[in-house]
C-alpha cells in the first residue's frame, strides 16, 4: 500500500485529485513559501507509514514536527491539500475505473471542478488546453454507478459532453507534481 497526499491547485496547469481534491478558495500557488513547496513535494508519494510520519518527514526536512503539522494542517485548510490518503488499485479491490474527458466552457469549470469533486471515487484532475479541456479519473464498484454519476454531473453542471474511457489495459505509473 503507498500513501499519497493528493494536491489541488487552482489556475496552476494541473487540477489534481485523489479521492477529492478541488476547491482552492482564492489560493494561488505564489502564495506558497519555499518551505510550504518543500513540504508538499515530499508528501505526494511515499508518506511515511510510521506511528509519527510528520515527526520523519520533519527529520527530513530539518523542521520541527509542529512546524510541519502546522503547515499542512493551513494548506489543507485553505485548500490546497484536500486529503492525504492511501491509494488503491481498483481491480484488486473488485472495483472499476474510467477515464473521462470532458468539454468544459471557460465559465464553467470551477462548477464544473466542484460538482465532479464531491464524489468519492474521482481522482486525479487535471485541466488540459484541448477540446476536452478537465480530464479525471471515476473508481466505483461498478461501471453503472459510474455512467449514473455521470448522468448526475451531466445534469447538476449543464456540461453534457463527457467521454467515458474505461480502462482495457492498466499502466500504473506515479503522478509527482512538483510544487
Amino acid at each position: 500500500m503507498q500513501i499519497n497526499c493528493y494536491l489541488y491547485f487552482r489556475k496552476a496547469h494541473a487540477y489534481l485529485n485523489q479521492y477529492n481534491c478541488f476547491s482552492i478558495k482564492g489560493k494561488y500557488m505564489s502564495e506558497l513559501d519555499s518551505i510550504d513547496s518543500v513540504i508538499l513535494n515530499r508528501i505526494q508519494s511515499d508518506f511515511p507509514i510510521t506511528s509519527r510520519p510528520y515527526l520523519a518527514i520533519a527529520n527530513e526536512l530539518d523542521l520541527t514536527e509542529k512546524e510541519v503539522l502546522d503547515r499542512v494542517a493551513r494548506l489543507k485548510a485553505d485548500g490546497i491539500i484536500r486529503r492525504i490518503g492511501a491509494n488503491f488499485v481498483p481491480g484488486k479491490l473488485g472495483f472499476v475505473s474510467t477515464l473521462c474527458a470532458a468539454s468544459v466552457p471557460a465559465d464553467k469549470i470551477d462548477l464544473f471542478a466542484e460538482t465532479v469533486n464531491r464524489y468519492p471515487g474521482v481522482t486525479h484532475n487535471y485541466q488540459r488546453e484541448n477540446t476536452y479541456n478537465v480530464w479525471f479519473t471515476f473508481i466505483a464498484p461498478s461501471m453503472d454507478e459510474i455512467e449514473k454519476n455521470l448522468k448526475l454531473i451531466v445534469k447538476d453542471t449543464g456540461v453534457d459532453d463527457i467521454l467515458n474511457l474505461p480502462a482495457t489495459k492498466v499502466f500504473k505509473i506515479r503522478a509527482q507534481f512538483e510544487v
